[in-house]
């Protein structure tokens, strides 16, 4: 491919500075930086599992705790991923992913419509991974599909395990990605009958 497609994304607000550099078409190589160890994990999952290479580096508030660094990552990381994205010309759009780790399995379904939708299904887990605050697996998602305007289905078919079940969770996304994102031989333009995305 000649047109490698990427995007740098810089966000700043009062709670954080955030830079997120994508390249799409990468081999997985990361670099992430947010001051917050277990979404550092989640992210090189990310990185790692798409075929992304992904640079991350996120100063914020973490005094105050954990939730504007990973929300105003996770947007900075959605509004590259778009923007790498361009006009989407020969994707295959579609991905979808089962991905198992040790007793949990999550499916993750996703559709680069252009159209920000969440639907996700996962069971009670503990609060705390860590210090980190587990309800924000879900607002990651959110806030990922609202910048990328993505439609996202993730399912947690099986588990316990906390930190297995959001870990698989970006794991299975990530796959899910790497296919819709993935250049399609058999088309050309955009892969809908509106003729956009």
């Amino acid at each position: 491919m000649t047109n490698l497609r990427s995007a740098k994304v810089k966000r700043s607000t009062k709670e954080s500075s955030v830079l997120v550099d994508l390249l799409i078409d990468g081999t997985g190589k990361i670099q992430v930086e947010t001051g917050v160890p277990f979404f550092d994990h989640m992210l090189s999952q990310l990185g790692k599992h798409s075929g992304f290479d992904l640079i991350v580096k996120t100063q914020g508030d973490v005094d105050v705790d954990s939730h504007h660094t990973v929300e105003d990552t996770s947007l900075a990381f959605g509004q590259a991923l778009r923007e790498a994205l361009g006009d989407k010309s020969g994707i295959r759009r579609f991905g979808d992913a089962t991905v198992p780790l040790d007793e949990v399995l999550v499916q993750a379904s996703v559709d680069l419509s252009g159209r920000p939708y969440l639907v996700h299904r996962q069971p009670e887990i503990v609060e705390l991974i860590g210090t980190f605050d587990t309800t924000l697996g879900k607002h990651i998602w959110e806030s990922i599909v609202a910048e990328a305007r993505i439609a996202l289905h993730i399912r947690v078919l099986e588990g316990r395990n906390a930190h297995h079940v959001l870990e698989a969770q970006f794991k299975a996304v990530a796959r899910a990605l790497r296919d819709a994102v993935a250049i399609d031989g058999r088309t050309s333009g955009v892969p809908s009958t509106k003729g956009v995305l």
